[in-house]
């Protein structure tokens, strides 16, 4: 069986006016450097076999503080990016209400059928995102590995993976913290969500407990 630990990225300098930055190359904020640095204390203990992320900067940063202080590879694949928001990348909600509220309301009732405009099919970003891990599994037979990607595409694969529909990944998940641990056992074709979206504190120990402010959902 093989482990893997989906981690969003840091903060990004999108975070506090919520635009969405979906394929959009931002940079971490010194917050969300400081949140990489907490999760590769996490990541000194861990025992983990190797280390993965998306092809965006934001991601690849948060990664490499972990590959760093446990040794294990940092490997990179496009499969593990964010979907691309199309019309609504750089934008808030407020904003897409502006340039096409017919196009955003149909959004928030189904946001599988009816996608941003111009941007990624959801269906499509959950094959190759649950694609790209089950490779991962593959080569990582026993193994415990930490794989940093993107909200959205992270809440795709979990309901792909627990076998619900796509169109309730807003629903089920409202969003993934920064640096949240969300760890997965993949045995047998079979996926068990062991736990989810559990923050770190600055020592490196996990906590349970309610988020702190509102969370941000669109980078």
């Amino acid at each position: 069986m093989t482990y893997l630990v989906l981690v969003r990225h840091g903060e990004t300098v999108w975070h506090a006016e919520n635009r969405y930055a979906g394929i959009s190359d931002i940079a971490l904020t010194t917050r969300g450097l400081e949140q990489a640095a907490q999760l590769a204390a996490w990541a000194r203990t861990a025992r983990l076999s190797a280390v993965w992320a998306s092809t965006l900067s934001r991601a690849q940063l948060t990664a490499a503080a972990c590959a760093e202080v446990t040794g294990a590879p940092l490997l990179v694949d496009e499969r593990l990016r964010e979907l691309d928001f199309g019309a609504g990348e750089g934008l808030t909600s407020a904003e897409m209400k502006d340039r096409f509220p017919d196009a955003l309301d149909a959004f928030r009732a189904d946001p599988v059928a009816n996608h941003l405009p111009d941007g990624e099919d959801p269906v499509k970003a959950a094959d190759r995102f649950t694609a790209c891990l089950y490779d991962i599994a593959d080569q990582h037979p026993d193994g415990r590995v930490l794989v940093v990607a993107h909200t959205t595409a992270i809440r795709l694969a979990l309901c792909r993976l627990i076998g619900v529909p796509l169109s309730e990944y807003r629903r089920l998940f409202p969003f993934v913290r920064n640096c949240g641990l969300t760890e997965l056992r993949l045995e047998d074709g079979q996926t068990s969500v062991l736990e989810f979206n559990t923050p770190i504190e600055p020592e490196g120990f996990r906590v349970a407990g309610p988020p702190v402010g509102i969370p941000n959902r669109a980078t």
